[in-house]
């Protein structure tokens, strides 16, 4: 996979202010605020800034947490997970691998069999219908 590397110049004209704050200073957009929070729809989600193909809906779930959720990237290689001792709290900050750009966290609290939550923001996230993926 290749890496993108931009400017932060290139980065503001090509998302907009709001997904810039998520993807680029590692921001969270309000809970129960996201456009694909209540999206139910069969597709594939994209990162926003880069266009990895990170997660698919078939693992999507209504984790209640206000923000959309996931069992499980759509491959190991796709979402990279660091340390986040950020707001006084240790997490695992879950990034686009393609272009480092934050997507959200990593949470052990997810269904079985994995047991985990990837919490994203939508505002990094782009979805395709499964119709336009294929």
């Amino acid at each position: 996979m290749d890496h993108v590397t931009l400017s932060e110049a290139e980065w503001r004209a090509r998302l907009s202010p709001a997904q810039y704050h998520v993807l680029r200073e590692a921001g969270t957009e309000p809970a129960f605020a996201g456009h694909y929070y209540h999206n139910k729809a069969d597709g594939i989600y994209r990162c926003a800034g880069c266009g990895n193909v990170l997660f698919d809906s078939a693992d999507k779930y209504d984790s209640g947490s206000g923000w959309p959720s996931f069992t499980r990237p759509t491959a190991p290689d796709r979402v990279t997970e660091h340390r986040d001792s950020s707001h006084g709290m240790t997490r695992t900050e879950a990034r686009c691998a393609r272009c480092d750009g934050h997507l959200g966290h990593v949470f052990p609290d997810g269904p079985p069999p994995a047991g985990l939550r990837y919490c994203i923001n939508s505002l990094s996230l782009d979805f395709h219908s499964r119709d336009e993926s294929e």
